[in-house]
Order: C-alpha cells, then sequence, then structure tokens
C-alpha cells in the first residue's frame, strides 16, 4: 500500500515538472516569434553576414552592434528552445502518450520548428526570395500552437471543459476549420507584406489613398491591400461566429468564451495593424500587431482541437 502511495506521489510530481516543462516551451516558441519579427522588422537578418550558426564568421561575435545583438539573441533563443522542445516532446511522448493527439502535436512541434530554422539559415547562406521568406512566420506559428496544445493536453485542460461531452453543431464545425485555415492565408499575406517592403505603400487607412477608390497601382500596393482585404474579412468571419456562438452557445462555455476572446483578438489586430501604418512602423505597435496574430492563431488551434473531439448536436 505504502509502496503504491509513493508511486502515486512521484507521478504527479513527474508531471509536475513536465508542466513547468510545457509552459518554458510554450513562452520559449512566443519569444522565437515575437525574436524573428524583430528581426525582420529592424532589419537585423543579416546582422551576422553570410555565416551560420556562428556570426560573421565565429561563434561568438566579438563586434556587438545593434543588428548583430538582435540576430544572435534570436538564434541563441531559438537553439535553446528548440532543446526545450525535444525534450518536451519526448517527455510528453512517454508520460501522455495514451493521449490521441501527443504524437502527432510532439512530431508537428519538433518538425516545423527544424523547418523554419532550416528557412532561416538557408536565407542567411544563399537568400530565399520574398515568397520563400514569408513562409518563415507562418511556419513558426505552427509550431508555437502545436507547443500549446501540447501544454494544454498536459495540464489536462480538455478534462476541466469536459472536452469530450461538447455538443457542436455542423455549421460551427465547418466556420471553426474554414477560419483557422483562412487565417493561415492572412499571416502569409501579412508575412509577404512585411517581406516586400509594402508596409507604406499606402500611407493612408483604410483605404490606399482614402477618398480614392481606385485599384493598387502597383504591385506592392496590391500586395498591402490584399493583405487588408484578407484581414476585413477574417474580422467580419470571426464576428459572424461570435454572434453564433452568442446565439445557440452560451451553455458551453469553453466554446462561447473561446469565440468572445477570439473576436476581441481579432479586434485588437486590426487597431494595431491600423496603428502601425498611422504611427509610420513603431516598432512595439508592429509587435503588438504580431503578438495579436499569434494569440489568435493558437486559440483558433485549440478551437478545433475542440471540435475533433466533440460529439454532434
Amino acid at each position: 500500500m505504502i509502496y503504491y502511495q509513493l508511486k502515486k506521489v512521484s507521478f504527479l510530481r513527474y508531471n509536475k515538472y513536465l508542466k513547468w516543462f510545457g509552459v518554458a516551451s510554450t513562452i520559449g516558441m512566443l519569444l522565437i516569434l515575437l525574436g524573428g519579427a524583430l528581426v525582420t522588422k529592424t532589419e537585423s537578418g543579416m546582422g551576422c553576414g553570410r555565416s551560420w550558426p556562428g556570426c560573421n564568421g565565429q561563434l561568438i561575435p566579438d563586434e556587438i552592434t545593434a543588428e548583430v545583438l538582435i540576430e544572435f539573441s534570436h538564434r541563441l533563443v531559438t537553439g535553446g528552445v528548440g532543446i526545450l522542445i525535444v525534450i518536451l516532446s519526448i517527455w510528453s511522448w512517454k508520460a501522455i502518450g495514451h493521449i490521441r493527439e501527443t504524437k502527432l502535436l510532439s512530431f508537428l512541434a519538433l518538425f516545423f520548428l527544424i523547418l523554419q530554422a532550416l528557412i532561416g539559415a538557408a536565407q542567411v547562406l544563399w537568400g530565399q526570395g520574398d515568397f520563400i521568406l514569408a513562409l518563415h512566420f507562418g511556419i513558426s506559428l505552427i509550431s508555437f500552437s502545436a507547443v500549446l496544445l501540447l501544454t494544454l493536453l498536459i495540464f489536462e485542460v480538455d478534462k476541466k471543459y469536459d472536452a469530450d461531452k461538447l455538443k457542436i453543431g455542423k455549421t460551427m464545425k465547418f466556420h471553426t476549420i474554414g477560419v483557422t485555415i483562412y487565417s493561415y492565408v492572412v499571416v502569409y499575406s501579412g508575412a509577404l507584406v512585411r517581406h516586400t517592403e509594402s508596409e507604406l505603400s499606402c500611407a493612408d487607412w483604410p483605404m490606399c489613398r482614402n477618398g480614392d477608390f481606385s485599384l493598387p497601382a502597383n504591385f506592392w500596393e496590391w500586395v498591402q491591400m490584399s493583405h487588408r482585404t484578407a484581414a476585413a474579412l477574417i474580422f467580419i468571419w470571426l464576428g459572424v461566429i461570435a454572434i453564433h456562438a452568442f446565439r445557440h452557445y452560451k451553455n458551453q462555455r469553453v466554446i462561447y468564451w473561446g469565440w468572445m476572446i477570439a473576436f476581441i483578438l481579432v479586434c485588437l489586430q486590426v487597431l494595431a495593424g491600423a496603428a502601425v501604418i498611422i504611427s509610420r512602423l513603431n516598432l512595439y505597435l508592429a509587435l503588438l500587431h504580431s503578438l495579436f496574430v499569434t494569440l489568435l492563431f493558437g486559440l483558433l488551434t485549440y478551437m478545433v482541437l475542440l471540435v475533433s473531439r466533440s460529439g454532434k448536436k
């Protein structure tokens, strides 16, 4: 009897450490995403020259400039968090591998983290086109979401909300999966704006030139206005979903509050995007914009997880 009690205490302590590891990995992935956005927005991508994984031909650079500090710090954070995620994936596989999503999420977290690191390395060593570089942020988002969901599974959040007892109708399932996939298109278009340096091609907001309803005049204006149009559509779509949740899912609080928070985040995202243009690319506002996008995508993937576990309404 004493043996089994000691074993149970050991297991709970083991899972407690795993929870903290999950939290650290999730925060680490968030730092990678914001660090990558900082590198792009400050044009520090070549701070270490054509040298990788070192910096300017050295393992540790002896000449520190702002660009070197930003780029090299981002690489260090990515490497450190990468080690955390490897350990988290293996540990989760062993501790909660019986949960059906664990192995897939562990694989996705590792695979897309490595993929985004390789794209970053390829850009440094050989250079990449803007359309390829625009994938970098989106790939990191998938890895972040996988780590976030893995951490939520470790904390058994789905059990606290009785995810297996949720009743979600076909309409809500369609909206959930559809808007999550579409959000990735919005993310890609936003990354393309950055990498093509189209941020200020349209100096006004919400129109390219307020009072002028003509079509964009060049490639950069097309990129900018395509992103704004995509962002407007996801704002409207999430508003429609929030209204649907308000009308039909008040009794299922995780669904109800999930979509209310999603709509709040998309509102903040739109406001931050407008503020970035109006402020002429204020760095802090731009990083806030990236933060809201990241949190929104993570929440949407959690809603997809809930849909995958729910019954029919």
